[in-house]
């Protein structure tokens, strides 16, 4: 008898213990939007301030609902660290993958994240592979091996990427208003040099020789025709 009132006693000593008491919620200094919790007169935690909004001085908080709380904390953390990282620019699946797990979240809450991104239309890695695709080929165009190469880095899948490029213009026609900006730059060349120098940079662009070698020969003859005209019309203005 005296050994089960002992238990009973224990017990309801390990319930007791199991409950904690807010005592202060304080507005972190650092954070405006986060909020130190001190529990039994201690700090215990931080969370955000609307994580916190049910909470209030004097509730009881027992520790699975402490775990509860805070492992709600973790996933709004990785969350918002998430969308730091894509208000620079967008972002891969991948990207964010490697940027939570260097900030030490675990798989789970990185792919919890990562769901809630996709669910807000935040993530996308086909819709970024297009939209890189069509920024490059407008402001610096390149050519597919480049481009796949680089949407690799990034992690996007093959398949993706396969099907992203299969919407690009003609590979002459990317290397062609490559060329032709840069082609302003090397005008006074003589031929040889001219050609040796804007082959290279395309290749470095990523077009293969048998891209490069039609247009850098389209691209001299339209700058010289242009010029052979300018001179017609000048010497004609001078004999009349």
């Amino acid at each position: 008898m005296a050994t089960a009132v002992a238990s009973q006693a224990e017990l309801r000593l390990f319930v007791f213990k199991m409950d904690h008491v807010i005592t202060a919620i304080k507005v972190q200094q650092h954070d405006p939007q986060r909020v130190s919790i001190d529990l039994d007169g201690e700090f215990a935690f931080g969370v955000s301030r609307i994580l916190a909004a049910w909470l209030h001085v004097g509730k009881t908080l027992n520790d699975a609902e402490i775990a509860q709380l805070q492992a709600k904390e973790t996933l709004e953390v990785a969350y918002l660290a998430a969308l730091h990282f894509i208000d620079y620019r967008p972002r891969t699946t991948t990207e964010i993958e490697t940027k939570l797990t260097g900030k030490g979240f675990a798989d789970s809450v990185i792919q919890a994240t990562l769901e809630r991104l996709r669910a807000n239309g935040m993530l996308d890695d086909n819709r970024f592979a297009q939209t890189w695709v069509e920024n490059q080929s407008t402001f610096r165009p390149r050519g597919s091996r480049a481009l796949a190469f680089e949407l690799r880095r990034k992690g996007v899948a093959d398949e993706v990427i396969a099907q992203t490029l299969e919407e690009l213009p003609p590979e002459e026609e990317l290397a062609y208003q490559a060329g032709k900006k840069q082609a302003r730059k090397l005008v006074n060349l003589e031929r040889n040099l001219f050609r040796n120098k804007l082959s290279a940079f395309l290749a470095r662009r990523g077009f293969s020789y048998g891209t490069i070698t039609p247009v850098v020969s389209r691209i001299w003859t339209e700058l010289h025709s242009s010029e052979s005209q300018d001179d017609n019309i000048q010497e004609r203005g001078v004999e009349t």
